[in-house]
Formats: C-alpha cells, sequence, structure tokens
C-alpha cells in the first residue's frame, strides 16, 4: 500500500497500529514509473477496509498502485468534485450542495454502496452505564446531560468526545442521532477514531462513538453501551446480525464515489469490493457487507 503525499522519489509502506488504525505518513509520493495509479480519498472511517481492499487488489494485478489516504468524507468528496482523487470514499452521503457543486464543474459522480458500518457508543470500562436510548445519547452529546447520574450512572461528569466536522462520521451521528442538533460545546473533536479510542479508554467519565470494527478491534479499552430505540425499546448491542436486520438503532451505508466516465481499472476496482472476495474482506475486517 503506497502512501500519497506532497514530495517526490520516497516510497513507504502504510503501518497499522493497535486497533488497526493506519498512520497516515506526510510527504510521501509513488516514484513514477510504469504502474497504473488509482487514488482513494476519503473516510477515515474507511480507510482500513479500503487499505484491506487495496492490498488484495494489487496483489492479483500487480500492475496497479493504489493510493490510499484518509482526511475525512467531506474532503474525500471535495477531492472528487476537484478531480484530484478518482474515488472518494465516504461514511456519509453527498449532500445536495456538493452534488450542485459537482454538476457546476461538469462531474458526473457515480454512488456505489459498498458495505454497511454500525456505530457504536463506547465509554470508560469502569463506568457502569450498560445501556442508552437514543433520546439519552443525544441529551449527552448536546450538553443537555452534564453528568452520568442522569443515566443511571455514578457522580462523573460526563466528557464528551467526537469526530471532528469534517468525518462523514461526525455529519451522521449528528443528523441521526441528535436530529441536527448542535454538538456540546466542551465537546472534544478528534481527528481520529483511534484518538477517542484512547481518551475514553483514559478516562471513567469518557462517551464517545466510533465503527464497530475500531470498538471491536479495541477490546477490553473501552466498553460498548447497548442502544434502545426508545425508552421503551430492547436494548440491541452492535453486531453483523443487528445492523443487517435493521434492530440495531445506529447504523449505515459506506460508499465508494467514482466518475460516471470511470477508468476500466477503477470500474475493476469497484467490482472486486463488491465480489464475493471483497466482501469477504468486508467482514474480516470488521464490517457489515451488503451481499450476503
Amino acid at each position: 500500500m503506497r502512501i500519497i503525499s506532497g514530495q517526490t522519489g520516497v516510497t513507504a509502506r502504510a503501518v497499522f497500529i493497535g486497533m488497526m488504525v493506519p498512520v497516515v505518513l506526510s510527504g510521501i509520493v509513488v516514484r513514477a514509473g510504469e504502474k497504473k495509479l488509482i487514488t482513494i480519498k476519503g473516510s477515515d472511517t474507511m480507510v482500513h477496509l479500503v487499505s484491506n481492499w487495496a492490498e488484495e487488489f494489487m496483489k492479483r494485478d500487480p500492475n496497479m498502485e493504489l493510493g490510499v489516504t484518509g482526511g475525512g468524507s467531506g474532503t474525500g468528496i471535495a477531492a472528487m468534485i476537484n478531480g484530484t482523487t478518482e474515488i472518494c470514499a465516504s461514511s456519509r452521503e453527498m449532500k445536495e450542495k456538493e452534488k450542485q457543486q459537482a454538476k457546476e464543474k461538469g462531474v458526473e459522480v457515480k454512488e456505489v454502496v459498498v458495505a454497511r458500518d454500525g456505530l457504536a457508543v463506547v465509554v470508560n470500562p469502569k463506568n457502569s452505564v450498560k445501556e442508552l436510548d437514543m433520546q439519552q445519547i443525544a441529551q449527552i452529546f448536546t450538553g443537555a446531560y452534564t453528568r452520568w447520574n442522569q443515566v443511571g450512572g455514578g457522580d462523573e461528569e460526563i466528557l464528551v468526545f467526537s469526530r471532528e466536522s469534517s468525518s462523514g462520521t461526525y455529519v451522521f451521528f449528528q443528523e441521526h442521532v441528535m436530529k441536527n442538533k448542535d454538538y456540546t460545546p466542551k465537546a472534544k473533536l478528534m481527528a481520529a477514531t483511534s484518538v477517542i479510542i484512547e481518551s475514553v479508554s483514559a478516562d471513567k467519565g469518557a462517551i464517545g462513538y466510533v465503527g464497530l470494527g475500531y470498538a471491536m478491534a479495541a477490546g477490553d479499552k473501552v466498553k460498548i453501551v447497548a442502544v434502545k430505540a426508545d425508552a421503551n425499546s430492547p436494548a440491541v448491542m452492535p453486531s453483523d446480525d443487528t445492523v443487517t436486520s435493521g434492530r440495531y438503532s445506529i447504523a449505515r451505508p459506506l460508499y465508494l464515489y467514482v466518475s460516471a466516465k470511470a477508468t476500466e481499472d477503477v470500474s475493476a476496482f469497484v467490482d472486486f469490493c463488491l465480489s464475493d472476495a471483497g466482501q469477504a474482506i468486508v467482514r474480516e475486517s470488521g464490517y457489515v457487507t451488503v451481499k450476503k
């Protein structure tokens, strides 16, 4: 896996640490050569999955070189519109204003759902709270609730951790859970999922949200909270089955966006992601398949 950035003449492999979270190195590029290059940019939630797809795709076709970087869904969509990446990985659907921007630039974009993900609400393992309903979660993240005893826990202050605003995960959580209300001004906005995991694991009062695959990989560093659709519904833990069936309330599709006039190589990569082999990688990477 090659990491692409600004300088020339240097190559490197992507490095993975801990919870399957890649370290994206700056200032690194692929040297010019005969290999055909495809660039993929966007969702940090999807970097691990897309990197695994890319590694296997390059094994199957040694003439291909795929550069994968994160930066957030919004960053990837902007790069797609501006023609600086061939594939955008996004954990949210394009907004109407982004579609309009693409239209104004003469860019016709094709949307492909390639996987599904459940967002896990995570707390510190020492926190006694085991379940929350959607309204309670919204009240916590908007700042209406500020202490854990308001939702059946101890008397600790609630410390809210969120992804930053360029993240598709931030947008999805705000729209789907918080009903478009603002995050509490006290929320600490993190550039990466790995930082949320580490922050929640370090403080008894902390709460955050991360992709299911990352939460599972974190092991006993954090505790996943069961989620209730409302106060009278059963508490449901995120899993392959509950996300696919719709029983888990905080779930979403994951997208690849490509040009409607994509090259054969780009189309071949998207087809691979949707193939049986590609969907097996989805499952192995801790996400939920779109094909059964």
